[in-house]
C-alpha cells in the first residue's frame, strides 16, 4: 500500500493571516513545503479545489514573479482573482484602510497585498476577517522565505542544518530568511556593512527566537564568512521605493557575489536571489547563469508554496496525499 503523507499539522491556519514568517511554526513550514511539493508534482490531484472561491490582489508597487505566481497559481486550483493596480493610490487614501478591508472581505475569500508599509497590512487585519497574505512589505517577505525553504529541500539542504549566507543589504528579504532559520533551527551569516545591517529591533526578536531552537545567527562585515555555506544569497541592493544612494552603493561593492566568492563558498554551494537582478551590481553573469545558479527554481517556487498557503488559510487542505513523485522533484 501506497504511503501518504498527512497534512493535518497545516489544519489550524485556516483563517489566519500570514504577514511574516513568525506567523507560522515550524511545524507549519514543513507542511507548506511538502504540500507545495505536492502541488508540484501532479496539479492535476487538485484541480478545482478552489472553485467559487474569489482571491483579492491589492498591489502598491510593481511584481512580476508576485503577481503572475499568485494569479496563475490560484486559478490553478479552480479560483478566480481580482487584481486592484495600487501603483498610483496607495491603501487608505480614497477611504479609510478599514472600510476598504471590510468591503473586500463580502466578496473575497483571501486578500493578497504588496504594500510599502507594513502598518497597512496590520490594519487590513485589524478589520478585516478575511486572511491577508503578506506579498511584500519593507520589513517581510514571507512568501519568498517560503519558496526559498521549498527550493533549498528540493536541492537536498534540511532546514533544521542549513547554513546560509547573506549578502548585500540588510532588507526585507534578508529578515525573512532570518526568521525562516530561527524557527527552523538553522545557521545563517549575514554579511552587511555596519550602516545596512537588518532592523534592530526586529533581529532582536529573531535572536529571541534563535535562542530557543538553538538556531545561529551571525552578523558580519567579512565576505569570508561564507566558506562552506550550502547557499549564497543576495538581492539588490536599492530596493523598490527607495531613492538611488551612491554611498550606500559604493559601502556594498565588495559583497558583490563574484566566481572568486562563490569559491570560497565552496563547490556545492547554492546561489539564490529572489529578483529582479541588476547584474554587474550585486551579482555577476557567471554566477546567475552558471551551474549553480537556483534563481529559476525559486521563481516557479512562489507559485507552488503560496498555493500550499492559501489551500491551508482557505480550509482547502487534502486529506492526505501519495507522496511517491515527491521525491522526483528534489
Amino acid at each position: 500500500m501506497a504511503r501518504t503523507t498527512d497534512f493535518s499539522p497545516l489544519e489550524g491556519l485556516k483563517g489566519r493571516s500570514i504577514l511574516r514568517l513568525t506567523d507560522l511554526s515550524a511545524a507549519e513550514i514543513r507542511g507548506v513545503v511538502t504540500l507545495a511539493r505536492a502541488l508540484k508534482a501532479d496539479y492535476a490531484a487538485f484541480r478545482g479545489v478552489l472553485a467559487q472561491r474569489a482571491l483579492a490582489m491589492l498591489f502598491e508597487k510593481p511584481s512580476l514573479r508576485t503577481r503572475v505566481s499568485f494569479e496563475i497559481g490560484f486559478q490553478k486550483l479552480g479560483g478566480c482573482v481580482s487584481f486592484l493596480d495600487h501603483r498610483n493610490e496607495r491603501i487608505g487614501a480614497r477611504e479609510t484602510i478599514a472600510d476598504y478591508g471590510r468591503n473586500l472581505e463580502r466578496w473575497a475569500d483571501g486578500i493578497v497585498a504588496r504594500v510599502f508599509s507594513h502598518e497597512t497590512l496590520t490594519s487590513l487585519r485589524a478589520a478585516c476577517s478575511a486572511p491577508i497574505v503578506n506579498a511584500l512589505s519593507e520589513i517581510a517577505h514571507p512568501c519568498q522565505a517560503l519558496a526559498d525553504a521549498q527550493t533549498l529541500v528540493e536541492h537536498g539542504v534540511a532546514l533544521e542544518s542549513c547554513h546560509l549566507a547573506w549578502l548585500g543589504d540588510g532588507n526585507n528579504v534578508c529578515l525573512s530568511l532570518m526568521e525562516l532559520t530561527a524557527l527552523m533551527g538553522g545557521r545563517m551569516t549575514v554579511v552587511t556593512p555596519a550602516s545596512h545591517r537588518p532592523c534592530t529591533t526586529l533581529t532582536a526578536e529573531i535572536q529571541a527566537i534563535a535562542a530557543k531552537t538553538g538556531a545561529r545567527i551571525t552578523l558580519t562585515d567579512d565576505p569570508a564568512a561564507v566558506a562552506g555555506a550550502d547557499a549564497v544569497y543576495t538581492d539588490a541592493w536599492i530596493s523598490m521605493g527607495q531613492q538611488e544612494c551612491p554611498e550606500k552603493v559604493a559601502s556594498l561593492r565588495n559583497l558583490s557575489v563574484t566566481p572568486e566568492l562563490m569559491q570560497i563558498a565552496g563547490p556545492r554551494a547554492k546561489f539564490m536571489h529572489c529578483r529582479p537582478a541588476h547584474r554587474g551590481e550585486e551579482v555577476v553573469d557567471p554566477v546567475i547563469d552558471g551551474p549553480q545558479s537556483v534563481v529559476f527554481d525559486q521563481a516557479e517556487n512562489r507559485m507552488h508554496a503560496q498555493n500550499a498557503l492559501l489551500l491551508a488559510l482557505l480550509g482547502a487542505l487534502p486529506a492526505s496525499a501519495n507522496p511517491r513523485t515527491l521525491a522526483m522533484q528534489a
